[in-house]
């Protein structure tokens, strides 16, 4: 491990070097790709750097335990037990820090909510579980952009599709595909019984022109009219826009906006992310049993959380998680949450690799 951390050190140096190079920094997409490296450097190189200070007090303590005064041994046994233990948590944090990187956690994010089982009271729910995440992206100081939407007649969503834009947002959002439950009475229902519906979500890396090429004939392009409340151009202009992907037969529609171009454009932000996703899967099919049991909250078909109003409880089911704080994350505070199943991956992550 010693090993690596020096190399990702001299790395780390270089880069800064390069940093203050006129070339580099006259070629504005080169010198971003290196800003982005030596952000992901600084994180291991900071630890690594206090990491050498404790061992460095580690070994003068022990020499002071060669001293003949008592007072000055007992002084020493406290500052090794201390600096023991910074030891210890700082290996462990560079053991974390030093695993493969997942290549997409950098990324945008393309979020999706569907509607499941329960009629309206799911998409009652889907509009409440997209609302928790706009408020978790307005915490982080993230941007949400919805890209398509399809409504239904009591205020619920049928089906949404985000674009979020920040900083490592596909790390923090990775561990919410699946189908998410809540059990609670629902605002129709005169009888004041508990019922339980579902949605599912999808987490997609956003996918950018190095991740997926498509083939200009590989796509069919229809436009039609957009049907649904709007302004002056639904059903007046052929804005809206379905396309779909003909080697797999993924199909994309957007009428949001009153340009065909920008319904084009989004749809095409969607499709991308969706065959990038789709890479993604099939790569994982061919993984180990073992593996996949790692990355196993990427199943959009498993039950991941339930949502339980009448007692107040939210529970992931993955790492057995529970908080009586539902109102609280349901308004975006699921921090908590993100952190805990990060520390779980990343916990099952080094077992499997024997750190």
């Amino acid at each position: 491990m010693l090993d690596r951390l020096e190399g990702v050190e001299e790395r780390f140096l270089e880069v800064e070097a390069l940093l203050s190079d006129p070339k580099i920094a006259g070629d504005q997409k080169l010198y971003q790709k290196f800003i982005r490296e030596h952000s992901e450097l600084s994180k291991v190189v900071e630890v690594y750097r206090e990491y050498k200070q404790v061992m460095e007090s580690l070994e003068e303590s022990r020499e002071l335990l060669r001293d003949p005064d008592p007072e000055m041994k007992e002084l020493a046994r406290e500052e090794i037990e201390q600096l023991s233990q910074d030891q210890e948590r700082l290996e462990d944090r560079l053991k974390v820090l030093l695993l493969p990187k997942d290549p997409n956690d950098e990324k945008n994010v393309i979020l999706e909510v569907r509607a499941g089982t329960g009629g309206d009271e799911a998409g009652l729910f889907a509009a409440d579980l997209f609302r928790m995440y706009s408020r978790y992206t307005e915490i982080r100081g993230w941007k949400i952009e919805i890209l398509s939407q399809h409504m239904t007649g009591v205020g619920g969503v049928k089906e949404i599709v985000a674009m979020i834009t920040g900083q490592a947002a596909y790390s923090a959002f990775k561990y919410e595909s699946g189908t998410h439950r809540v059990q609670r009475v629902p605002a129709t229902e005169a009888q004041g019984r508990i019922h339980t519906s579902a949605c599912t979500v999808a987490v997609l890396p956003e996918a950018e022109d190095v991740d997926i090429h498509i083939e200009p004939m590989d796509i069919k392009v229809d436009v039609y009219r957009a049907t649904g409340p709007g302004g002056q151009s639904v059903n007046t202009t052929d804005s809206a826009v379905r396309l779909t992907h003909l080697p797999t037969g993924l199909v994309v529609t957007c009428q949001d906006e009153k340009s065909q171009h920008k319904n084009k454009a989004k749809a095409m932000k969607v499709l991308m992310a969706r065959l990038l996703d789709h890479a993604i899967q099939e790569q994982n099919d061919t993984i180990s049993a073992e593996r996949k049991s790692q990355i196993g909250s990427g199943d959009r078909s498993e039950r991941i959380r339930t949502y339980n109003y009448p007692q107040g409880r939210v529970t992931d089911h993955r790492i057995g998680l529970t908080l009586y704080k539902l109102e609280s994350i349901m308004a975006g505070q699921i921090q908590e949450i993100v952190d805990s199943l990060t520390t779980h991956y990343n916990a099952v992550a080094l077992q499997e690799g024997g750190m």
